[in-house]
């Protein structure tokens, strides 16, 4: 029993890291990748697909216990919800959407190529879970 317990603490604790990792990722590609000279493509895409795979591991973290595959339908569940929240406006929510945190959080123009890259970040983030047996 203690093994089991030891192995879900570890497994959440390196889910924690991952998440933290892609978080810095994220912000460093959408800070620095211009900079660096990477196509937009790859910046804008990139980014979103390290969205997609943050909301995966978010919610691997609230539903420790569920199987991946719940998880990875939740998280494309959530992040396609927060991309179609992108068509419903109010002077409040255009206001923090033109803030850093609000474009980080709910982005600023609805896209239909953003959905298909939080499939893949979270495709990515299923594939590559800490936590996988």
């Amino acid at each position: 029993m203690r093994a089991i317990i030891q192995t879900r603490s570890r497994a959440q604790f390196l889910r924690l890291a991952a998440l933290l990792l892609v978080i810095v990722l994220g912000l460093a590609l959408r800070r620095f990748g211009y900079a660096a000279d990477l196509p937009f493509v790859v910046v804008k895409y990139g980014g979103s697909a390290l969205w997609g795979a943050m909301v995966y591991l978010l919610v691997s973290l609230i539903a420790a216990r569920s199987r991946r595959a719940v998880i990875a339908v939740t998280a494309l569940l959530i992040a396609i919800s927060v991309e179609l929240f992108r068509l419903y406006h109010t002077p409040w929510l255009d206001a923090f959407r033109l803030t850093t945190a609000g474009a980080l959080l709910l982005g600023r123009i609805f896209s239909f190529w953003n959905m298909l890259a939080y499939a893949i970040g979270i495709a990515a983030a299923c594939a590559f879970d800490p936590a996988r047996r």
